[in-house]
């Protein structure tokens, strides 16, 4: 049975200030039971409207009154929801207690995060992944960054925590910060964990996410043409390192491996499998799934032209990923190359102009590039019209006597 609940505006009779104010009061009504609070406002008489519970006049004085009025209520109001969400009664004392903070322990949004993020950054390079933290910690220096020009204030309780808090966070990434659909779209999904964490142990009762609506867009994700692969590989770079980075990306070409696997891959990861040629056998650090890969002969030459080079048995001194980049942007210019060089670049052409053209099917294909879900495979790999056309000409010799046999009988 839901309880009666009343909020009541009053000014203290017998308090006078020197002024002659007096101070505001709010009483609070919960079946019958009646608590009430100081305010920390002083009125004066002859401003207060008794019947309506707030200052008569549209004076500057007046209006700050009732701004002060309302915000309590509201304030109140929320308080009083929050009760009954998380206790399923209300009680007047408790509805003073929580609105006051009296015996409640304000958890906030920037401690739990910051919390979350200590602990995980003692399982990277364990269970977790650096790459992961540091988005956890991005996401953390925006909202530090969001809250004092939004909110006006350095912290925020979690249970003030709602839809229009979540909007205004989405709003302030794309203007603020300029982030793209797929970018804000992987951020909230951080936000989204540390508010699950929230819920999980109690200390929120409710779901800020509820109604939130927002999902990635289709991103053309750009593969090389043949043509361009042979440029690349043929093109002469200006120094070592820029011919490191190139052989790198084609290393990755023809072996589907992302950067981070490349850089961790070692000797012991070179074995030779059960028909006798030599295999990669390894598992992709992102999704730490098998990712077993026959060694063509060009990554093959890659590995020889480098060996002996890099430190603690690895198979490459590689540089760090931003470098790589950089440099990879370079060489596509270089090369004439529209598509913009990435390590992703070099995944999808894997998908696509290695594997996919040449006949391998996409389930072979998902287990090459390790993936979890071959829906992910899907998105990479791109179905060109030279794969199509293979296909049909597959079909065609496959059904041919059929064909035959059915243009003789119409």
């Amino acid at each position: 049975m839901r309880s009666t609940f009343k909020i009541l505006f009053y000014l203290k009779k017998g308090s006078e200030k020197p002024n002659e104010n007096l101070p505001l009061m709010c009483r609070l009504t919960v079946d019958g039971e009646i608590k009430q609070f100081g305010c920390k406002l002083d009125v004066p008489p002859t401003l207060w409207d008794i019947k309506a519970g707030r200052a008569s006049g549209k004076s500057v004085e007046a209006r700050k009154i009732n701004s002060v009025v309302d915000r309590i209520r509201v304030d109140v109001n929320r308080r009083y929801q929050e009760l009954m969400q998380s206790d399923g009664y209300v009680t007047a004392e408790k509805l003073k207690n929580a609105y006051l903070g009296i015996g409640i322990k304000q958890e906030t949004l920037l401690k739990l995060f910051e919390q979350h993020n200590a602990e995980f950054l003692k399982k990277v390079g364990h269970s977790r992944a650096k790459g992961t933290y540091t988005r956890y910690h991005t996401v953390c220096k925006h909202i530090r960054e969001f809250l004092p020009l939004t909110y006006h204030r350095e912290d925020i309780p979690l249970k003030e925590l709602n839809l229009t808090f979540i909007n205004n966070f989405e709003y302030y990434l794309r203007k603020e910060k300029g982030c793209r659909t797929n970018t804000v779209w992987g951020y909230m999904i951080v936000l989204k964990h540390i508010i699950s964490i929230a819920r999980n142990t109690g200390l929120l009762p409710f779901n800020p996410f509820a109604g939130y609506i927002n999902s990635p867009e289709n991103v053309d994700r750009g593969y090389l043409s043949k043509e361009e692969l042979q440029s690349l590989m043929d093109a002469p770079m200006k120094n070592k390192t820029y011919e490191l980075v190139r052989d790198l990306f084609v290393f990755s070409v023809f072996t589907g491996l992302a950067y981070a696997d490349v850089k961790n891959l070692t000797y012991d990861c070179l074995q030779t499998f059960f028909d006798g040629n030599l295999w990669i056998i390894t598992h992709r650090q992102k999704t730490n799934t098998n990712s077993n890969i026959r060694l063509l002969e060009v990554p093959r030459r890659i590995i020889d032209k480098y060996r002996g080079m890099a430190r603690d048995n690895r198979v490459f001194p590689v540089p760090s990923n931003g470098s790589c980049n950089k440099k990879l942007k370079k060489i596509g210019v270089q090369c004439g190359i529209k598509t913009r060089l990435t390590y992703h670049v070099a995944r999808h052409t894997a998908a696509t102009l290695i594997f996919l053209s040449q006949g391998v099917p996409i389930e072979t294909v998902s287990r090459l590039l390790g993936h979890t879900n071959i829906k992910t495979t899907q998105i990479y790999a791109k179905i060109t019209n030279q794969k199509i056309s293979q296909d049909l000409e597959t079909l065609s010799h496959k059904i041919g006597d059929m064909e035959k046999s059915i243009c003789k009988a119409i």
